[in-house]
């Protein structure tokens, strides 16, 4: 599988897309103004204390308040304090934590207000950014994250990925990073670090624990609320944690950031240098990428599939809703039960995909369409769990239900993105806002391709004036592009009566095809 990544570039943001053999699969974007982003540390200071909650609300500069629930603080909350005052006293210069006295655990089911009070200087890390009226989520169970390595603070443990399944591979990287890793430092081992040789564990080890020098010197005169330690970019965090053998391009239209990105890839993957590419045509990169496109057929309440199918997308306030329509999707040499496993399929897919690209978190209920067949059901939940492998959201995915629902959490770090893929009604009739006539393209050629193997080779498509001076503008169009892919006649004929996005097909003696 061929990954790209496309890096767009604005005074006020950054946009950047993962296309998977050519497929959206993620789309971010990074707002220059955003002071709050996820692995940030910040110097804060506790507002309340709520016993009730069993939290803490801090202040860290954000429009509201932080929460930082007891279970957030990590068991290891009182070294982390007496570290803190120590160092803003003078007492201690040295930040290797060879020499420091680790404080006891704190009780897992004990009550904040034991451990916190009200007005005290605390040192946070970002779990979440905030999200609509919430502030952001915090905890004060430091991590650094590298491409190999997860460093802990206060710590001793060694642990490794659940991703890593081989037991022997398991073993050896834990025995070898408890050579290198130094005293009070715990490490979590992750899946890129996958058969790598202890001089790269060794050297992304260095580089965490010169993180942890610097943040520990910024601690010093920092005033709550202060961020001491900022996380990289989002672009260079995501090619930090999944660049791979497979990705085949790095396209970034900004000279200076495209310097930034060329120096990181040396640093972590020196032989992936030659992807990273400068956009200099005078077409917008998304353009060119065919990604503008791909947003806005992706986007939408409406979601397209294959033969006709299609996903309802709606947000309510507590959860996501799917509907899985089969549309006219459907094989006449094939029974109903198989016609509406090979329709789940194909939206389990969709639907994994479209939590990934819109970043969709907490509850999502699917309804797919019935099945009776247990083998089926089952066939159809292993398959989602399968197309879901690859999120690094945390999620978990239950069986169908009797009444053929499924249920999925998923991690929320940020606000879920939404893009509006409406467009004002030209129609002089009809005001507000409709669909792009881009989110038609794709249908339309799902159905003449299915006209054609049914033998028609002579198709004229009836559409909105609007439509149609879309389908055929300049010479190699739309249209003309689908004759030659299909070897088929396409005549486009604008109908002043039709509705915005009203189509129908005929055939050459003027008898409409149905489906």
């Amino acid at each position: 599988m061929d990954t790209e990544l496309i890096i767009r570039s604005s005074p006020s943001a950054i946009d950047f897309a993962l296309l998977k053999d050519g497929k959206l699969t993620e789309l971010h974007k990074e707002e220059t103004s955003n002071k709050f982003n996820v692995g940030d540390v910040y110097m804060g200071k506790i507002n309340k204390v709520i016993p009730g909650l069993n939290a803490a609300f801090v202040n860290v500069g954000a429009q509201k308040d932080g929460f930082l629930h007891y279970h957030d603080l990590g068991p290891q909350i009182k070294s982390l304090v007496k570290y803190t005052k120590q160092i803003q006293s003078g007492k201690l210069k040295d930040y290797s934590l060879k020499n420091f006295d680790r404080e006891p655990d704190i009780d897992k089911s004990g009550n904040i207000k034991d451990v916190l009070k009200a007005k005290q200087s605390i040192l946070v890390q970002i779990l979440k950014e905030p999200i609509s009226t919430k502030g952001p989520r915090l905890t004060s169970e430091l991590s650094l994250a590298g491409r190999y390595l997860i460093l802990v603070p206060f710590y001793d443990k060694v642990s490794v990925s659940q991703k890593i399944a081989n037991e022997a591979e398991r073993n050896r990287l834990k025995r070898l990073v408890q050579s290198i890793k130094p005293k009070n430092f715990g490490v979590i081992i992750r899946t890129a670090a996958n058969e790598k040789k202890v001089a790269d564990l060794d050297k992304d080890l260095q580089n965490l624990l010169n993180k942890w020098q610097v943040l520990s010197q910024k601690i010093q005169n920092a005033h709550p609320p202060q961020r001491v330690y900022g996380e990289v970019n989002r672009v260079t965090t995501m090619l930090r944690d999944i660049l791979n053998d497979s990705f085949t391009k790095i396209v970034v239209d900004d000279e200076l950031l495209y310097l930034e990105i060329l120096d990181f890839i040396k640093q972590i993957a020196p032989d992936l240098e030659s992807i990273v590419k400068l956009h200099d045509s005078p077409t917008p990169i998304f353009e060119k990428y065919g990604i503008e496109r791909q947003i806005k057929s992706s986007f939408g309440k409406t979601v397209m599939m294959d033969k006709g199918a299609y996903l309802i997308i709606e947000h309510t306030e507590a959860m996501h809703v799917v509907d899985v329509n089969s549309g006219n999707a459907s094989d006449k040499t094939q029974s109903q039960e198989e016609n509406s496993l090979q329709v789940n399929l194909k939206a389990a897919s969709e639907i994994a995909r479209q939590l990934r690209l819109r970043d969709m978190g907490g509850i999502i209920v699917v309804d797919f369409i019935d099945m009776k067949n247990v083998e089926n059901r089952k066939k159809l939940y292993e398959h989602m769990k399968n197309v879901m492998a690859d999120d690094r959201a945390k999620h978990k995915i239950l069986p169908l239900s009797r009444f053929g629902l499924m249920q999925i959490t998923r991690q929320r770090f940020r606000p879920e993105r939404n893009i509006n893929t409406k467009e004002k009604n030209p129609s002089l009739v009809h005001k507000g806002e409709t669909d792009a006539p881009i989110t038609l393209i794709s249908r339309f050629e799902e159905d003449i391709k299915r006209l054609v193997d049914k033998g028609h080779k002579n198709i004229h498509l009836h559409v909105h004036p609007f439509i149609a001076a879309y389908l055929t503008k300049g010479f190699w169009s739309i249209r003309r592009k689908w004759q030659w892919r299909y070897k088929a006649k396409i005549k486009v004929q604008p109908r002043d009566s039709f509705k915005y996005l009203e189509y129908k097909y005929f055939a050459p003696d003027n008898s409409e095809i149905k489906f």
